[in-house]
């Protein structure tokens, strides 16, 4: 379908007079959708691998792993979570307040909510947002990305076979229908990507003042720290692993590693030898190793790694046919040269020596940059990881492990500053598309004339006098 301005106009239209009718307002019935998208994304789970690999060139079991697996947990998740969640708060409303001795905090929804998905994780950041969606009993518009064809074409089919389009629909295109979306009136907008997209995307929000949320994978990228204390061998076997996931293609992933210098060529060589266990000594002729997504990403990695020539010293080499470049070492790389300066979203990955000494400065410039979507410390010193973790600022992270922080249960995913605003994952994702409405319950009866005036007189000082005392 060719969307236009009217056609999506009256999608929207069209979901807000759904929404208007109350029918999402039931918790049981939004448990049932939630079923109804649990069975679906079950029943198409063959189309949705086989688009990934058509798309990304991943194998049944990454694509899993990473995507519809992932899916699969955070709606259950919501299904075992959301009575308790959307449970009305009782709160006593003090002494202040008497005799109206009863609050409830209602859980409600936005109404109409916008998720503008990306390539790299076209299902799990589709659908795992639109879990959370109609857990907080919104309706959707899914803007699916117009690189990952395949799989949007998928998406497009299990949403239409499984909802009205009136409740949820997916609309695809590129940046010109994304504008399109934007210029609408909604209620709630969730969006996956860049930063320089996020400000776009917060600036036509701002017009109708609707809400944002922003996951972003970070300006400057996500550092992993390698102290000289680190078990090596264990580190690059994560970072190697990591690496090769999805190519590279990962808002979380390892954007450049920081090594102590005392171990840098010690750990040089164990993340070579990892590599060349996990995929082999050429890349290329795996077939289980993924691709960049389009002939334009594949350039840019090109281009880069082109610029590091004489600092190559693992892979180096693409095949532009299979959009297929090597995972790529470069080093050594200073912390302020141009790679280590913008998120690369590719296989490359860029080593930074420092001294150990020095740890605290390396922390400090890592703090002054833009802040990361994630942040990753191998080192035995626990004391001092835990030290880091609580003073720098990043979206989530892992200590001696990579990645894994994304799929624990009930803990919020999230960014700050250039990596994102907002939170989502289980309960903190039915917050994010939920509104906390307070409400007092009044009482006809015993009403102390404390707030009304006359305010001054003698006979009216106890007024003041009570007020100090209730408003502490």
């Amino acid at each position: 379908m060719e969307w236009t301005e009217e056609k999506i106009h009256d999608l929207v239209s069209g979901q807000r007079a759904f929404f208007r009718s109350g029918q999402t307002l039931d918790t049981a019935w939004r448990i049932e959708q939630l079923r109804k998208l649990r069975s679906a994304v079950e029943t198409h789970e063959k189309e949705l691998l086989k688009a990934l690999h058509e798309d990304l060139g991943r194998t049944d079991t990454e694509a899993y792993f990473c995507d519809v697996g992932d899916v699969i947990l955070e709606i259950n998740e919501m299904m075992h979570g959301l009575k308790k969640w959307a449970r009305p708060e009782l709160h006593f409303s003090g002494f202040t307040c008497f005799p109206s001795l009863i609050t409830r905090v209602y859980k409600m929804p936005y109404g109409v909510s916008l998720i503008i998905s990306p390539f790299n994780f076209p299902f799990l950041l589709s659908l795992g947002v639109l879990a959370a969606s109609i857990a907080g009993g919104n309706t959707a518009v899914i803007k699916a990305s117009s690189k990952s064809g395949a799989c949007t074409a998928v998406l497009q089919k299990l949403i239409s076979e499984t909802f009205p389009e009136e409740y949820i629909a997916v609309v695809d295109g590129g940046h010109d229908v994304a504008d399109l979306c934007l210029s609408e009136r909604f209620d709630k907008i969730f969006y996956t990507g860049s930063p320089k997209v996020g400000a776009h995307v917060m600036e036509m929000a701002s017009r109708h003042l609707t809400p944002v949320a922003l996951e972003l994978g970070g300006e400057t990228g996500n550092w992993c720290v390698i102290r000289k204390d680190a078990d090596l061998k264990d580190a690059a076997r994560k970072i190697a692993f990591f690496k090769l996931c999805n190519s590279g293609q990962i808002c979380i992933n390892i954007n450049q590693v920081a090594v102590a210098e005392e171990v840098a060529e010690a750990f040089l060589k164990e993340l070579k030898a990892a590599f060349v266990r996990q995929i082999g000594e050429h890349a290329l002729e795996n077939e289980e190793y993924p691709r960049l997504i389009n002939r334009a990403a594949y350039d840019k990695c090109a281009r880069e790694a082109e610029t590091y020539r004489d600092r190559i010293c693992f892979g180096g080499h693409g095949n532009p046919e299979m959009l297929q470049y090597e995972p790529t070492i470069i080093y050594p790389v200073r912390k302020d040269e141009p790679i280590v300066m913008h998120e690369l979203f590719s296989p490359l990955l860029p080593v930074v020596p420092f001294r150990d000494a020095e740890i605290d400065d390396l922390m400090d410039t890592i703090a002054q940059r833009e802040h990361g979507l994630a942040l990753y410390l191998f080192t035995r010193d626990i004391a001092w990881a835990n030290r880091t973790m609580a003073s720098q600022q990043y979206g989530g992270g892992c200590i001696n492990e990579v990645c894994l922080h994304l799929m624990v249960k009930g803990v919020p995913f999230n960014g700050t500053g250039h990596s994102g605003m907002g939170a989502y994952h289980g309960e903190w994702g039915f917050r994010e598309f939920t509104h906390p409405s307070t409400v007092l319950r009044g009482s006809r009866y015993f009403n102390l004339p404390l707030r009304e005036h006359p305010y001054l007189g003698k006979k009216n000082s106890w007024k003041m006098k009570l007020l100090r005392v209730f408003e502490k």
